[in-house]
């Protein structure tokens, strides 16, 4: 089947619409930075830089590590995002751009999110990092893909139960990371955690600035929560689309996240770009060892 040009849409170059790079563009291990300007801090840790390209929030820089090739992409901040990036990401892998059909036999990339986060249990400390062994997402975007077959629908009603869950809200899901990657990138430096993944940093968060928020014990209600011996840790607003939608495109994703606050003591850390580089460097030694 050919695809439209409404549907993989190409810009002039023959490069995948957003992104704006070509499938010879991409590493098949890509690190996702929310921040654009992240990428260039992962990238000067290279010992070549083969491409630098840009489009909007979308940049690009490949390289190698230690004979690794790796690309570092950033996403922009929020689930919406992350549809046009892993879309994209996988077309570039998957799609044949000459002849608009799919490829028959597939690529699978290995998907790591460098990112900030808050605690949402009090013993989890600032600076910490967090590697999301499951999350679960507050979005909506996993629901409009058929997706039941990788959630785990026990868990999610009973956080629906537990938090009394609004249903003018988006239903939860729950989606676990890559087993094999995880493993890779554990150690006794991190803790292996329950991520939630937000829509918004304000209200959904539980953030109340100038607006009442819909319920004030939710921040508590999410803390609180347990499954099985499982406590949701930390709060960002990528880790849920990122699991989902690699699973269902056959890419190994995993999350990586450094503690910058913690919500329920309301610290914050006094050095927040020391603890993203040190979460850097030790993403990328994880991967190139």
């Amino acid at each position: 089947m050919q695809l439209s040009a409404s549907e993989l849409i190409l810009n002039a170059d023959s490069s995948i619409y957003h992104l704006n790079v070509l499938p010879e563009d991409l590493a098949h291990t890509v690190i996702v930075v929310g921040d654009q300007n992240r990428v260039p801090l992962v990238s000067k840790y290279f010992d070549t830089l083969e491409l630098e390209k840009g489009k909007r929030e979308f940049i690009t820089h490949t390289g190698t590590l230690n004979g690794m090739r790796i690309s570092v992409v950033s996403t922009g901040i929020g689930t919406d995002n992350i549809d046009i990036v892993m879309n994209e990401l996988d077309a570039l892998v998957n799609i044949d751009f000459k002849t608009r059909a799919i490829k028959e036999n597939k690529t699978s990339l290995d998907i790591i999110r460098i990112g900030t986060s808050g605690g949402i249990q009090p013993d989890i400390e600032l600076d910490s990092f967090v590697l999301s062994e499951y999350a679960i997402g507050f979005d909506n975007v996993l629901h409009f893909y058929e997706s039941e077959h990788i959630q785990y629908p026990e868990m999610q009603l009973a956080f629906i139960d537990h938090t009394d869950w609004s249903v003018y809200k988006s239903i939860p899901y729950v989606v676990e990371s890559d087993l094999q990657l995880t493993e890779k990138l554990r150690s006794g430096r991190v803790i292996l955690g329950f991520t939630g993944t937000n829509t918004g940093f304000y209200g959904p968060q539980g953030r109340r600035l100038r607006l009442l928020l819909e319920d004030n014990d939710l921040n508590s209600k999410i803390s609180s929560f347990e499954y099985q011996g499982r406590k949701i840790t930390n709060m960002e607003m990528e880790t849920s689309a990122i699991y989902g939608l690699a699973k269902l495109m056959g890419h190994r994703a995993a999350s990586m996240n450094c503690i910058l606050a913690n919500r329920i003591t309301g610290e914050f850390s006094k050095d927040p770009a020391k603890t993203i580089d040190a979460l850097i460097r030790y993403t990328l030694e994880k991967l190139t060892s």
